[in-house]
């Protein structure tokens, strides 16, 4: 009868082992959903309700009013859309510099500091690591005295004989910019009028203007040294007999590293572009230090945007609905690039084998 009685049940558990295991979980789940999922589904509430921020969002009084927050942002013609497609346009350009810059950067740094030869490697380690701990609004405030009008990085230009701008109010888009010096001053008939977001195709083709510039730049600066961590302990854990084999198949240190080593560092680099995607998405305490308005509200994100219309406009369900909408970018974006860096299957490794080795025998 003993024996019996501990004999495990279907799905292998013996009796009460799963009543324990929902015992020790369920402080985590408690805490998860009073902290996490509830602010969720509250904040979900609010993004399609008429929530004045002066009651509680259960309150009877507060009215479901559907999609209309979400519409007044993206498809009813105005100025709260036109605030929406700015910041988006703005955070568009700001994801396609840093995201591939901070991760190529931190690549190459990693590599450099995982040569063997390279002396003093812990100290170039802590001193490329270090722009990461320090307080981004420590960093923000260093980067304004560097790129004022009057600034250390304009005195070294006005060295070389080149006006430097005033940074962080310039609104001037670097497209836009270059396109004047060829006499391109004005939009063509087909881009004048308002597109996608209120925004017409001129403004989407501006680029990132020079306030958000410098932004790029402080955030590949802030960033690039916890991704070269990342890579480097990826390095490491590749093996020195891979070296060895490369070097006897006569693999140069260039064919080497994109045919070898980035490959293997496959799951590494989905991981770095995933967090910077997230990250650069996300965006808010640099634009909050630097007021967000300014520079033509070239520097305005979404994620700052959502704090401005709920917190200094008192829109919430607008505020909510931009957050909510930040949401679906990030996941949608982060699948397609899931898709674009996962690992096909060997089945079809072997098939695409077999299709060069027939087209190389054709030719």
């Amino acid at each position: 009868m003993a024996l019996a009685a501990q004999r495990p049940r279907r799905g292998g558990l013996r009796r009460g082992e799963g009543r324990a295991g929902w015992l020790f979980v369920a402080p985590a789940v408690i805490i998860t959903a009073v902290f996490l999922a509830i602010p969720i589904l509250l904040a979900l509430w609010v993004s399609v309700s008429d929530w004045n921020g002066f009651q509680s969002p259960l309150n009877p009084r507060v009215n479901f009013v559907g999609l209309e927050n979400y519409a007044a942002i993206t498809t009813e013609e105005g100025l709260d859309q036109r605030n929406f497609g700015t910041a988006v346009r703005n955070n568009l350009y700001y994801v396609l510099l840093v995201v591939p810059l901070q991760t190529i950067i931190a690549l190459l740094l990693a590599v450099q500091v995982n040569r063997a030869a390279l002396r003093g490697r812990g100290f170039f380690r802590t001193a490329f690591y270090f722009p990461s701990v320090t307080s981004t609004v420590a960093i923000v405030i260093v980067f304004q005295f560097l790129f004022t009008a009057s600034g250390a990085v304009n005195a070294v230009i006005g060295a070389l004989g080149i006006d430097g701008p005033d940074w962080f109010n310039d609104s001037t888009g670097l497209i836009h910019g270059a396109l004047s010096a060829f006499g391109i001053t004005g939009p063509p008939p087909a881009l004048a009028e308002p597109g996608f977001l209120g925004i017409s195709g001129w403004e989407w083709l501006a680029g990132p203007s020079v306030a958000m510039t410098s932004l790029i730049i402080l955030a590949i600066f802030t960033t690039s040294g916890t991704f070269m961590l990342l890579f480097l302990a990826a390095l490491q854990a590749i093996g020195s007999e891979i070296d060895e084999a490369a070097l006897v198949d006569g693999a140069g240190p260039v064919r080497k590293f994109f045919s070898i080593t980035v490959p293997m560092l496959r799951p590494t680099l989905f991981t770095v572009l995933t967090l910077g995607l997230i990250g650069s998405w996300q965006v808010f305490d640099q634009i909050y230090v630097l007021g967000g308005t300014s520079a033509g509200g070239t520097i305005s994100t979404p994620a700052f945007l959502a704090y401005r219309t709920s917190f200094v406009d008192l829109q919430w369900g607008q505020g909510a609905a931009i957050a909510f909408i930040l949401f679906v970018f990030i996941i949608v974006l982060t699948l397609v690039q899931r898709w674009v860096l996962k690992e096909r299957s060997p089945k079809s490794k072997r098939r695409a084998a077999a299709t060069a080795q027939e087209v190389g025998v054709t030719r």
